[in-house]
């Protein structure tokens, strides 16, 4: 998307530096998109963004980028999502992909695609459908049409970042009935992406509908998909570790606004001034609701710290299906944490704020919303259940992209 010059960010300093600079580029008009929802594109947020650097931080160094791993990738996201959880969301199908690329894709398509990134141009994502019995039964098909030509028809939805990218990868089964990905370029003819994206929360995302019709398809550029998740693999644990982040920089940034809010604006209640308090910060009870909400944002954070130690660890090819379902297990708990954590500060910030915080003037309503939205992405319950079948039964997770 973006023109502009585009550095290499090779140390994990520089990365997250540049994060620090775009998250306070995003800060003055987080409120403003998040009102305009989908029906204003939030295309001078994502020029900064494509132009930051960011977009290639995982690119391996031997084609050309400079390796930086999980740690790099899940202080990063936090701290963008800390200031807009939305833009910072917009990448994160982006970052799968590279991680597939750099396994499963062969060295023209690797050289041609990372080329693209490294130059700040991002992939999207048309992954997920609507209509069938999960938002993984797909309808979309890859077929060879009379001529030999490769196409693509189908229809995706929550199609973060395909609107605006350079690339979109598609998911679809082939005439096998076996899983693809194939990556086609966002102006592809027959490729339409609306702007159908009605929900609560994470509205600048703008993750609507993608169109195919008849889309041709360079050979190159197909994956054998269903083959990533056949082996040992850490593709869901680096996708869900993004998610954490997402998740645990919601929960920073409420706490943030929950602060200044305290200091700046809130008022004691007349129960507080009754008893002697002069400000808020003479509430004992406002006390220890905000004290023991820090401390649970500060365990998300050392949560999602520690699963991306894990990671760096175990490695994007894990040894064996045990080394694997440490990674994965080790981002469950992160994930499943966070969010729980997230959508708690949304609602904590109110109890402690008092009536004026509802003013529609500040809306602070959005981080509630943002973490409600995002929270439901995938089930906490299901990675608690996979965490309790490890510990007690030996029973290692599933080996699929949301773990």
């Amino acid at each position: 998307m973006t023109e502009h010059p585009v550095a290499l960010l090779r140390t994990h300093d520089e990365a997250v530096a540049t994060a620090h600079r775009v998250a306070e580029a995003l800060r003055p008009g987080v409120i403003e998109r998040d009102r305009d929802g989908a029906t204003v594109v939030p295309l001078e947020a994502l020029v900064g963004l494509d132009s930051s650097g960011l977009l290639g931080i995982t690119i391996p160094v031997e084609h050309g980028g400079p390796g930086l791993g999980p740690r790099t990738l899940a202080d990063v996201t936090r701290i963008l999502a800390s200031v807009d959880p939305s833009i910072a969301q917009v990448p994160q199908g982006h970052f799968l992909v590279v991680d597939i690329l750099a396994v499963w894709g062969g060295p023209d398509l690797r050289a041609r695609v990372f080329a693209d990134v490294l130059a700040g141009r991002r992939i999207g994502t048309a992954l997920a459908e609507r209509g069938g019995r999960h938002a993984q039964d797909l309808a979309t098909r890859l077929r060879t049409d009379g001529d030999g030509a490769i196409r693509l028809d189908g229809r995706k939805y929550y199609c973060t970042g395909a609107l605006t990218a350079a690339w979109v990868a598609v998911s679809a089964l082939d005439e096998e009935g076996r899983l693809r990905l194939a990556l086609v370029p966002r102006d592809a003819a027959g490729l339409t992406v609306d702007t159908d994206w009605n929900v609560m929360g994470q509205r600048a995302t703008i993750s609507g509908t993608t169109t195919l019709e008849a889309v041709a398809v360079t050979p190159e550029l197909v994956l054998d998909y269903a083959g990533a998740y056949a082996v040992p693999q850490q593709l869901g644990a680096r996708a869900q570790l993004v998610h954490g982040a997402i998740e645990t920089g919601i929960a920073g940034g409420t706490l943030h606004d929950t602060r200044a809010y305290l200091r700046e604006r809130a008022r004691p209640s007349s129960e507080a001034t009754r008893a002697g308090a002069e400000s808020v910060a003479g509430d004992p009870h406002v006390l220890h609701r905000y004290g023991r909400l820090a401390a649970r944002v500060r365990a998300a954070e050392a949560l999602l710290a520690d699963a991306a130690r894990v990671l760096e660890q175990v490695g994007l090819v894990p040894a064996d299906a045990a080394a694997a379902a440490t990674g994965s297990l080790a981002v469950a708990a992160a994930k499943a944490f966070a969010s729980e954590v997230a959508v708690e500060a949304g609602s904590e910030l109110f109890a402690l704020c008092g009536t004026s915080a509802t003013d529609e003037r500040w809306d602070l309503h959005r981080h509630w919303r943002n973490a409600r939205t995002h929270s439901v992405h995938d089930p906490v319950d299901w990675k608690y259940h996979h965490l309790g079948a490890y510990e007690i039964g030996d029973v290692l997770p599933p080996n699929h992209g949301q773990l």
